[in-house]
Parts: structure tokens; C-alpha cells; sequence
């Protein structure tokens, strides 16, 4: 009863067949990175990546032998459009970083209506404007998990999944259908639209595939992360630092009571769709972590590799006084400040390399305090361990800074890309691979725990050292700041 995984993400195609206790085998990863024609464009050739779909699952199942089902886990909001009689795009998809869109964010909250540049709604609208400005052609839209699904089943599939569906600015608030006031005023036709089904379920064979197993998962790549660490029940909670961070928190089948952005700064997600009925979540976002790592790398030279990070910073036994905020695209959750800027503050004539090393990583981990205390707040339930996952999981400097900033054990788990077991868990679950929850949580144990070192007091201390040099990171450019969406 295993489970093949299509996984796509920002910069590469994985593919992997999960076995029943939870096991990956026969992974295969094709690269598939973005191209940026022009600063703040983000776009990906769409034909090249069903086609590294389709090789990548092809050679993982000749390895594996055959399979149960199909699952699907994907970078959200990344738009693409295509024709549905030849299945062929009839653009560059855009990707879910790409800024085009910002002035027609801002013009339509004039109009009272709220979708950010990240999501799906307005780049689909660039799209038809760029290549059917009357809107009479027969055109597909979709995010990574439609194109992927289109792509496995032959162009028999038109779908998205509740979780992608959430995040694409196109949905009510609840998540039960489709927005009539965003598509009138962005000018989409209803046609072009999938259709939106559970994260768990039979949809159709993928009949591009040997065998033509069930397609029987799709989701988002944050809640994939979610479920892949077993984080189920309400007041679980896992965050993925990659380039990145999200912190995603399970609070059940009730919606949060906030319609865009909570209090502190989350936004509510279906968490997955299973028979017809939503578990919702709110996740909280940090725009860099990882890529702070590779600032350091790539742009000052400090570090050959992010794998030295570790241990250049376990050179000193702390950072000096040194406080860094990675606000290198500005800041999210939990005050959202677009013209937030990075911060090093308290270097004297000692600070060196080990301890800027160290203040960034413990940057990162005061940063994701701030995430777990948002998604705390707004969501009203109390996390008692974080989950973690990504490849900052892999630095233990890291871990134990991040273990100090939020005062309670940080679990890290087995596999660090967790969303190929996520979607292989809810595929699983449609096709009886595994029974519930339960079952998930036996497959999802973590592979060690680190726990907290410093007393209350200290953490109190540095947490409030920390916030002091965050607030000094906020409004560097006032014009930026000044944007909402």
C-alpha cells in the first residue's frame, strides 16, 4: 500500500515512493528554479515542469514498483493558464513571489476589495489581459496542484484542492466557493476555473502514469508539512524554515473568526478538506530565514556553505550582544512592513564572524518566536512543543536558539521535507493506506527533541532585547510601510 508523491516546490520537482510506515524510497529530484526576466518577476516554464513531472514520477516508480495512489504537495499560488484543447500553456506560469500585479492589488482595495500581491487572483487576471483581453478563448486556470493533476491524468482533470483553492484570493471567506465580486472585477470567466474538491479523495486515474493509479491527494505545501508531521488536532503545531519560515497551527473544523489578517498578524487556511468538511488552521509568516543563511554566503562571504553556518556560530558560546532581525524583504507576521529592513545592532571591535554567524541564526529563531506567539494569539489555543521541519531543522545552533526563544521543546522531524509525507498521508487515507489520525500520528513521531536551557527570566530578558531591536528594523522605508493589501 505505497504512495507515489509528486512534491513541487519553489525551485525544484521531487519525486518519492512513501511506503506504509512512513518511509521515503526511490526519491528523485529534478531542478526546475524560476527565472526573474525583470526585478520583482518570478516566472516558470509550465510545459518543462509537467515534463519533469512526469519524468520524475516515471523514474521513481520504475525504481519502486508500482503503487496504491497518487498525491500531489505544491508551492500555493503560483498561477498558470493554458489552453484546454491543445493542454498547452499560453504563458509563462507567474510565481507566487512575483510583484507584478501591486498597483492592481492597491487599486482594487480602493475598491473594498483585499487580495495581496502573493496570490492568485490578480496574476490570472495579467495573464488573460496579456493573451485574451475580450476573454472568448477556451482557456484552463490553476495553481501547481491543477497543472500537476492535468498533467497526471492525461487532461482529464481540472481541479484544486480546498487548501490551494484558500490561498488564491479567489474564494469567500469561508472557502465554499468561488468569489462572484473578485472575478467580475478582475474580468475572469467562470469557465476558466477548476473545480474545487477535498485534499483526500479519489479524483481519477493519473492514466499518464504505468498502471494509471488513483490521484487521490492534493495539497498545498505548508499544509502538506502540517499532516506530514502529524500536527492533527487542535493546538498542534509544525513551522517549515526554508527560505522562508511558515508556522501552521491546527485549530479545528470552526473557522478563525478573522475575515484576512488576525490580530497578530495570521491568516486563516483550510488546514485540509477530508469527505466534504474543513479542519482550518492560521499560519504565520516570515518572508526570510534561510535566506539570511545565504546572505551569508552568497553576498558577504562569511560562510562557504549554509551547512557551515552550524558550526562557525558554535565557535563563540554567544553572540555578544549582537542582535540581527532578517527583515531583508521586510517583515510579516506578526506586524506586517513591507519597508522593514535588515538590522545589526551592537557590533564593537570583537563582534567577528562566529558571532555574526550566531545573531543571525538566533535572529531567525527570535523571529519565529514572534510566529508561534502570533499564532498563539489569534488563534487562542496554547502550542506545547513546536514542530519543526526545512533545512534550517539541520543546524543545531539553530534549534536550540529557537528552543530558548519560544521556552518550550522544538521536535524535528524524521523527514525534513516533510510535505512529501503529508500528501502521501492524505492520499493514503483515501485509499486506506492508513485508518485516522492515529495511524498518521505512529508514522509522523519526531526524530529527536531539543529542549529549552535558559530560565524564564533570562528568555523573558532577551525576548524583550529582541523585540526593542525589531521595532528600530520597522518603517526604514515609510513608503513601503505605508501598503497594505
Amino acid at each position: 500500500m505505497s504512495i507515489l508523491v509528486v512534491d513541487v516546490g519553489t525551485s525544484s520537482v521531487r519525486t518519492a515512493v512513501v511506503r506504509p510506515d512512513g518511509r521515503l524510497d526511490a526519491v528523485v529530484r529534478r531542478p526546475m528554479p524560476p527565472s526573474s526576466p525583470a526585478p520583482g518577476l518570478v516566472e516558470f516554464d509550465a510545459a518543462a515542469l509537467a515534463r519533469a513531472v512526469l519524468e520524475a514520477a516515471q523514474a521513481s516508480l520504475a525504481e519502486a514498483g508500482p503503487v496504491e495512489a497518487v498525491g500531489v504537495a505544491n508551492q500555493r499560488a503560483t498561477t498558470v493558464v493554458w489552453d484546454r484543447r491543445s493542454g498547452q500553456p499560453v504563458a509563462p506560469a507567474i510565481g507566487w513571489q512575483d510583484l507584478r500585479t501591486v498597483g492592481t492589488c492597491l487599486a482594487l482595495r480602493e475598491q473594498g476589495i483585499r487580495v495581496g500581491p502573493s496570490e492568485s487572483a490578480t496574476k490570472l487576471a495579467a495573464i488573460l489581459d496579456a493573451v485574451d483581453p475580450d476573454r472568448h478563448a477556451d482557456l484552463c486556470f490553476g495553481t501547481i496542484d491543477s497543472w500537476v493533476a492535468w498533467t497526471l491524468s492525461a487532461g482529464q482533470l481540472h481541479v484544486t484542492d480546498a487548501t490551494n483553492a484558500a490561498v488564491s484570493g479567489l474564494l469567500t471567506p469561508d472557502a465554499s466557493g468561488f468569489d462572484g465580486t473578485v472575478l467580475e472585477a478582475l474580468r475572469i470567466p467562470p469557465g476558466v476555473l477548476p473545480r474545487i474538491v477535498d485534499s483526500s479523495g479519489a479524483l481519477g486515474p493519473a492514466a499518464a502514469l504505468p498502471g494509471a493509479p488513483p490521484l487521490a491527494g492534493l495539497v498545498g505545501d505548508q499544509q502538506a508539512s502540517l499532516v506530514g508531521q502529524g500536527c492533527l488536532r487542535p493546538g498542534t503545531a509544525k513551522a517549515t524554515f526554508g527560505t522562508g519560515a511558515m508556522l501552521d497551527c491546527c485549530v479545528g473544523p470552526d473557522r478563525p473568526a478573522f475575515a484576512r489578517l488576525g490580530p497578530q498578524g495570521t491568516v486563516p487556511i483550510v488546514a485540509w478538506r477530508r469527505q466534504g468538511q474543513d479542519t482550518w488552521g492560521v499560519e504565520a509568516v516570515l518572508l526570510t530565514a534561510g535566506a539570511c543563511v545565504s546572505w551569508l554566503v552568497e553576498d558577504l562571504g562569511l560562510l562557504p556553505d549554509p551547512a557551515a553556518a552550524d558550526q562557525v556560530a558554535a565557535q563563540c558560546p554567544d553572540s555578544g550582544d549582537l542582535w540581527f532581525v532578517p527583515a531583508l524583504f521586510g517583515l510579516a507576521t506578526p506586524r506586517w512592513d513591507y519597508g522593514a529592513r535588515g538590522l545589526l545592532l551592537g557590533i564593537t571591535r570583537g563582534t567577528g564572524r562566529p558571532q555574526v554567524v550566531r545573531a543571525v541564526l538566533e535572529g531567525v529563531a527570535h523571529a519565529g518566536a514572534d510566529l508561534l506567539e502570533a499564532a498563539e494569539a489569534d488563534s487562542g489555543l496554547r502550542v506545547p512543543e513546536l514542530r519543526v521541519d526545512g533545512a534550517m531543522a539541520a543546524n543545531g545552533t539553530f534549534l536550540q536558539a529557537l528552543a530558548d526563544s519560544i521556552g518550550r521543546p522544538v521536535a524535528v522531524a524524521a523527514e525534513l521535507e516533510a510535505t512529501t509525507q503529508g500528501a502521501a498521508f492524505l492520499a493514503g487515507l483515501a485509499v486506506g493506506t492508513w485508518a485516522d489520525a492515529q495511524d498518521l500520528e505512529a508514522c509522523a513521531r519526531p526524530a529527536r527533541l531539543v529542549e529549552p536551557r535558559l530560565s524564564e527570566a533570562q528568555r523573558s530578558e532577551r525576548r524583550a532585547r529582541w523585540l526593542a531591536a525589531r521595532a528600530r528594523a520597522e518603517a526604514t522605508v515609510p513608503e513601503l510601510s505605508a501598503l497594505e493589501f
